[in-house]
């Protein structure tokens, strides 16, 4: 031990006497000159900033998403309201400074890029989830009533755009992008929200349950196919439209055609083998790649990320793996930037007037009763009750995250303005939140009754 202090103090002692004979040499020599520095002196890094309203939007979304709960509405509209809460529309108005401090615009960029991050990732595991064999059973009538709940809104939306168009939208945009992008919102349901509330309720193994998410996930496919069909249009006001529309086909057919079975084949051959860090690398370049891809076409990244986690079977080891356990980081820690980023951009104070609240009452209108009157005219059609169409019609008026979704790439191109943007998102949160207190209303909860919960469907 004596021999051992002996060494470490004659190491200290000995750096120490030869640091100082250096530093006496330093004068002896000439500094380069200085670097400009960018940064003012007591500027906060914008890391900081990221990490508050991070932190910020997660606490306050998880306390809201508690409140909502014991009402019965699901966790996932409180992370969305926080992140509209800390933005313009409320924190921006009662304590300007406190919301500039939070995140000043400098840092929002920041932001912004994990928002994108964490959108990606999520669409990627929503790709993952998808499978169409739950309504071979049914086809006949899921595809029915998936494309009436597509058709109806999607047709009342344009016819809307007549009206919002001369009113809220910019000159460089052309109706046809409008009026496409409209109709599109207004078609939307979302998948991971509803499949979160049947969930909730206990609904999501009953035949009701079974029928709205096949629904809901051949809605989204439809909706994704014509949200592309939006965006390239958009892009031809801007040229080179032809390469995004023809660019687009070729993906997909380069996806469903080539990549498509070889992932089967890789993951049939590998089985838990796939699992191993190459193998998840290999997933998380085909990923990167695949939304680099659709990004480079000239559509957003989130298709590529969507199409690719299609085209994994959901039933291989490597989807069942990354949903299981990836999915809760994705949720948890990514989402709320896109939460908080989409706060940002989100002011209801520029619904002001009775002119924009009619505008706005009549966009939820359309929205609401468009989606509800085509699913329920179409269940109808095919045989299912009274009560369980109008649950299903409920049901599919859930739009929530896949909404806001659809809403930022809309915001993005600018085919949107900021105004119509917020009047859209409070129609989202709207249509939303009703779906859980009609259906109990209707009497399809099992809390409700339990005969119900197993009619015909």
């Amino acid at each position: 031990m004596l021999r051992t202090a002996a060494i470490h103090f004659t190491l200290l002692v000995g750096a120490v006497v030869i640091f100082f004979a250096i530093d006496a040499c330093g004068p002896l020599r000439h500094a380069a000159p200085a670097l400009p520095n960018d940064a003012s002196d007591g500027q906060i890094p914008p890391l900081v900033h990221v990490l508050m309203t991070l932190t910020a939007v997660i606490t306050l979304g998880w306390i809201l998403g508690k409140l909502l709960r014991l009402i019965g509405q699901p966790p996932v509209i409180g992370e969305v309201a926080a992140g509209i809460l800390l933005g313009p529309s409320l924190l921006g108005r009662v304590w300007p400074a406190g919301a500039s401090f939070l995140l000043p615009d400098s840092a929002a960029s920041f932001l912004g890029v994990i928002a994108q991050i964490g959108i990606i990732l999520y669409m990627f595991l929503i790709g993952l989830e998808m499978n169409l064999g739950e309504f071979k059973g049914r086809a006949a009538a899921t595809l029915t009533i998936a494309h009436a709940s597509m058709a109806v809104p999607f047709v009342l939306g344009a016819a809307l755009a007549l009206v919002l168009f001369p009113r809220l939208a910019s000159e460089d945009v052309s109706f046809t992008s409008f009026a496409l992008f409209i109709g599109v919102a207004l078609s939307i349901t979302a998948f991971p929200v509803l499949a979160r509330i049947l969930t909730d309720l206990r609904m999501h193994k009953t035949p009701l349950g079974t029928l709205a998410l096949a629904c809901a996930a051949s809605n989204d496919a439809a909706a994704w196919c014509l949200l592309a069909l939006a965006v390239g249009v958009a892009k031809a006001q801007v040229g080179g439209g032809l390469f995004v529309i023809g660019g687009t086909f070729v993906y997909l057919a380069f996806m469903l055609l080539l990549v498509r079975p070889l992932a089967a084949h890789w993951l049939a051959q590998t089985g838990p083998a796939a699992l191993t860090r190459g193998g998840l690398a290999l997933v998380f370049v085909a990923l990167l790649l695949s939304a680099l891809t659709t990004e480079w076409i000239g559509l957003h990244a989130i298709f590529g990320a969507f199409v690719l986690g299609a085209v994994i079977p959901h039933d291989s080891v490597v989807a069942r793996t990354l949903s299981g356990n990836f999915a809760d980081f994705v949720t948890v820690l990514l989402l709320p930037a896109f939460f908080a980023f989409t706060g940002l951009r989100t002011e209801f104070g520029l619904v002001a007037g009775i002119e924009a609240w009619l505008l706005c009452a009549s966009i939820m209108v359309v929205a609401t009763f468009g989606k509800f009157g085509g699913v329920y005219l179409a269940a109808r059609a095919v045989g299912i009750d009274w009560r369980q169409s109008s649950a299903l019609g409920v049901l599919m008026n859930t739009r929530g995250l896949m909404e806001l979704i659809v809403l930022n790439v809309g915001l993005e191109l600018r085919i949107i303005s900021p105004t119509l943007f917020a009047m859209m998102v409070l129609m989202a949160l709207v249509t939303t939140l009703a779906t859980t207190p009609i259906l109990r209303l209707l009497g399809v909860t099992p809390n409700h009754d339990a005969h119900d919960e197993h009619g015909t469907a």
